[in-house]
């Protein structure tokens, strides 16, 4: 009986420590597999979540049509600003004071609007740029999750790839394209522009996979589907609301298997053992692990119950065969 209740609970702790890694799993939108750098692809990959870990490969670099700039990055970044009226107030004091700002400061809503007018729009905007193609492994990685990369540093830009109609009004200043005539004073609506690039580092990535492409998982329940961390993380780290899944599984269900069996081998009459009772015990055997596991699975997975009814089944036919031949 001992024997028959350590398979029963073997195989019980077992298919319980699936079940808590599925329902976790789920939250984020289905099954989740580790496949490390992911330096191969599987087609018995889609769909699932997955964690993948290496540096991000710039295949096709991002470019800025309209003034010529490209990096060797994943995304880049241009950032426009202009000189203007700024309102600062300290307590009950207002004073104003001139800086650049990468929006519009509406001037009217001051409280001395009056010879501090700021221009109303910008002529130029700030925009995004993202590579054409960025791999971690063999992954591409989808628009969402390029926006997701963290970090970013200023470039020096090129003076020889600036169209020829902007060259008539920007100049070079470090890192920025100035309109000012004099960088170190400028005056009143004047441009500064800059790029930031997002470097192509280590990252971990946990997504799913669509073809071969990483994308957010649309069944996700907090929303998101995604997560990119900066350096190498293991699961743990992504996912911390997944447990583990159980090590061995096989092998631990085949244990249970055969401790039923032993236990319900001892549990016949005693006699001369004949093959008839090596197979009635295990007959026995599998009906009891698989009606265990049957019923635990039952509700989730139809797959995976199904297949536990079966072998629960197939366990009954033989036990119920081998007592018939032996009472006749």
């Amino acid at each position: 009986m001992l024997l028959l209740l350590a398979g029963a609970g073997l195989v019980a702790m077992t298919e319980q420590g699936l079940l808590d890694n599925r329902h976790a799993s789920d939250r984020h939108g289905g099954q989740i597999l580790d496949i490390g750098d992911g330096g191969s692809q599987s087609q018995g990959h889609h769909g699932n979540l997955v964690r993948v870990s290496g540096p991000v490969r710039v295949v096709e670099e991002p470019f800025d049509a309209e003034f010529g700039q490209r990096a060797h990055a994943p995304v880049l970044i241009r950032h426009v600003e202009m000189f203007q009226w700024r309102e600062i107030r300290v307590g009950g004091d207002v004073h104003y004071e001139q800086d650049w700002v990468d929006r519009p400061v509406d001037s009217r809503r001051f409280a001395q609007p009056s010879g501090h007018a700021n221009p109303e729009r910008f002529p130029l905007e700030g925009k995004q740029f993202d590579s054409g193609q960025a791999r971690v492994g063999n992954y591409i990685l989808s628009a969402p999750l390029l926006h997701a990369l963290l970090g970013g540093e200023l470039i020096s830009p090129d003076i020889k790839t600036l169209p020829t109609n902007l060259a008539a009004s920007f100049a070079p200043n470090g890192n920025y394209f100035t309109t000012s005539e004099h960088p170190d004073h400028p005056q009143l609506g004047d441009l500064r522009v800059s790029w930031e690039a997002v470097p192509a580092q280590v990252v971990t990535v946990f997504a799913q996979v669509s073809g071969d492409q990483l994308v957010p998982s649309a069944s996700a329940a907090d929303g998101k589907g995604f997560d990119v961390q900066v350096g190498e993380r293991s699961l743990v780290d992504v996912v911390p609301d997944v447990p583990a899944p159980p090590s061995f599984v096989w092998a631990r269900r085949i244990g249970a298997l055969l401790l039923a069996m032993l236990g319900a081998l001892l549990l016949l009459p005693e006699r001369p053992r004949t093959h008839h009772d090596a197979l009635l015990a295990v007959g026995s055997g599998a009906l009891l692990i698989s009606a265990v596991a049957c019923v635990m699975w039952l509700g989730t997975d139809i797959a995976v119950g199904g297949m536990w009814f079966g072998m629960a089944l197939v366990g009954m036919g033989l036990a119920v065969w081998r007592l018939r031949a032996t009472a006749a």
